[in-house]
């Protein structure tokens, strides 16, 4: 099964011969070392480099454990460079390497040596690898499967998005196809291995807790949340007391672990962060329905998570975009309240602000959804995405109206 990851293999590409060390990152079993050992590989050799010239070591293998060793691996790797010509050296797992960064910056010191690497411990399974390498890193943040990358598998795009939104985008979901071994593969590794992680990595003894954290957080996507109202719902629900700075270590956890990302909150108008509450969304929806043992499918919670990972996939910084609004009162007296946009999306110079909204069956829901668009006074887009079987269109006041298929599968130009 030949998996396509083309805008990841485009940013290697981009970063060939750069003078730093290519870092791949993202959560387990993201497709990171297929990315490197199969579809960067491939290029390497249809780009007419000699095969010999293309050093490949998988650190966790057996057969290569003795380069574990840093003094070892690098007498190895130097043994291999015998000419003047470029070498690409595939390191994966390279965290079971002691010293890995020593030896990566002894890696950079011979000129004709490209290095790339993938690892999954506690650094490179942290939004802080790169200051490990002190300005000698290049990320390449890796995301699960998207929805285009995915549906490319199926000839139904019903059925794809139903699996999508299901049993999310982890590479391996593909190869089975039964429903009960999707569930089963899911529900343990979310424990066995993603849980387990931040266990073993942060020393954690009190894994129910952490547990229970991550599932109000599955239970919560969409939903405004800060450690004090998770405090409280511990207290009111399981009559457990845990502290604010415990919940905020967790939270830290799941996002370190890419396991979630965190979306702040924006004002608009005042051009400022709010830094509390705040959002959160899971890095690949099948983990999450997993935590909940497939409970809580609720579409447009859902669909607002599918789109914040496209977005993200994409390359945008993503925030919660509020507006104070003028209304009235039951009194029909004039108050002021704040109202919410779903994503505030930035990439360069470019925004764009996107409301999530399963489905339009009404003018009153409609007008709901267009309102905090339309109290924004700059010239950038302004989008809805919906479910609903719609084509594009543009109203006269700028605001787009599209599919949730066009925009996933980028039908259209926004």
């Amino acid at each position: 099964m030949d998996i396509k990851r083309d805008i990841y293999l485009n940013k290697l590409i981009s970063k060939k011969h750069n003078h730093l060390i290519k870092i791949v990152t993202g959560i387990r079993r993201c497709g990171k070392s297929y990315l490197l050992f199969s579809i960067f590989y491939r290029h390497l050799l249809n780009e007419g480099i000699k095969e010999d010239h293309i050093i490949r070591i998988a650190l966790d293998d057996f057969e290569n454990r003795k380069l574990r060793d840093p003094e070892t691996l690098y007498n190895h790797v130097k043994n291999k460079i015998i000419d003047n010509d470029m070498y690409y050296l595939l390191l994966d797992e390279i965290q079971m390497v002691k010293e890995f960064e020593d030896v990566l910056n002894g890696f950079l010191h011979i000129e004709n040596v490209d290095v790339y690497v993938t690892g999954s411990n506690a650094k490179f399974l942290s939004k802080d690898i790169i200051t490990e390498f002190r300005g000698r890193g290049d990320q390449i943040h890796m995301y699960p499967l998207s929805f285009m990358e995915l549906s490319s598998f199926y000839n139904d795009l019903d059925e794809a998005y139903n699996d999508y939104s299901l049993y999310g985008g982890l590479p391996l979901i593909l190869a089975f196809k039964d429903h009960v071994q999707k569930r089963e593969y899911l529900e343990s590794i979310i424990d066995e291995t993603y849980l387990n992680d931040i266990v073993n990595r942060n020393k954690i003894r009190n894994t129910a807790e952490l547990n229970d954290l991550l599932f109000y957080l599955a239970s919560s996507i969409g939903t405004l949340v800060n450690p004090r109202k998770l405090a409280n719902t511990f207290k009111s629900v399981k009559g457990k007391t845990i502290s604010q700075n415990t919940i905020s270590k967790y939270l830290s956890y799941f996002e370190d672990s890419f396991l979630t990302e965190k979306a702040l909150r924006y004002d608009i108008k005042g051009k400022r962060y709010i830094n509390s509450p705040v959002k959160y969304y899971f890095t690949d929806l099948g983990l999450r329905n997993a935590k909940l043992n497939f409970r809580q499918i609720e579409e447009p919670h859902i669909m607002e998570n599918i789109i914040y990972n496209e977005l993200k996939y994409r390359g945008y910084g993503i925030d919660v975009g509020n507006i104070t609004v003028l209304d009235k009162n039951k009194s029909l007296n004039n108050v002021y309240k704040t109202v919410e946009i779903d994503f505030v999306c930035n990439k360069g110079n470019e925004r764009l602000y996107i409301q999530s909204a399963y489905s339009l069956p009404v003018e009153e829901k409609k007008i709901q959804e267009e309102r905090p668009l339309l109290n924004i006074d700059d010239s950038f887009k302004k989008i809805i995405i919906t479910k609903d079987n719609i084509l594009p269109k543009q109203d006269d006041r700028g605001i787009i109206t599209v599919n949730l298929y066009d925009f996933l599968l980028n039908r259209v130009n926004i």
